[in-house]
């Protein structure tokens, strides 16, 4: 029986200003705080881990930890099955220490070059609480990779991915669109499911 979250604040475990703000607004119809990590002053631990599942279990166990309320992390990223799974766990790494997609973008591009274009964004959510106790949820959109990069909004590889079933990248939907059909959002409706109270 997965633990029911009794409400009050949560820590968003992550450095990510687009991610935090992705997760809070679809945890505001909970009546849930949520808290940022940076905000706390607390560091990003290493991801050493050896999958989405371990490095957001990771996360979020030591944001837990470190503030002592209960914490939820997300790892995330572009899989390419033409590039072996890449990036993949590595998508951030893939940008560079200045946060550079741009160039994470053109790299996918020419590596891929004329192979098959299909591609999955996988998020997995952790929600851990400060007793070490863990859920952990994954969601997939599956699409494919256009170039050159189109829109504005999102982040990261946004702009090249057009979801299965939709003409436009994520980086051109409206963020309500993208909150509704994106892979955190399927990874977010089973842990409201499991872990939360019905707004």
């Amino acid at each position: 029986m997965p633990r029911r979250f009794a409400g009050g604040r949560l820590v968003i475990a992550s450095h990510n200003s687009g991610k935090v703000e992705e997760i809070g607004a679809l945890l505001a119809p909970f009546g849930v705080a949520a808290v940022a990590a940076a905000s706390l002053g607390l560091a990003e631990p290493e991801e050493t881990g050896d999958s989405f599942a371990a490095n957001a279990a990771l996360k979020a166990r030591a944001a837990a930890k470190a503030s002592g309320l209960p914490a939820l992390a997300d790892d995330s990223g572009l899989v390419v099955p033409a590039l072996g799974g890449a990036p993949g766990i590595y998508s951030s790494r893939w940008a560079g220490a200045g946060k550079d997609f741009g160039a994470a973008m053109a790299r996918v591009e020419r590596e891929l070059g004329d192979r098959d274009r299909s591609a999955a964004f996988v998020a997995v959510l952790a929600l851990a609480w400060p007793d070490g106790h863990l859920e952990s949820f994954r969601g997939e959109a599956p699409g494919r990779l256009v170039w050159p990069p189109h829109g504005g909004c999102g982040f990261g590889y946004d702009p090249m991915f057009v979801p299965d079933g939709g003409n436009l990248t994520f980086g051109e939907i409206e963020p309500a669109e993208k909150h509704r059909i994106s892979h955190r959002a399927r990874a977010f409706a089973k842990l409201v499911a499991a872990c939360f109270a019905d707004p």
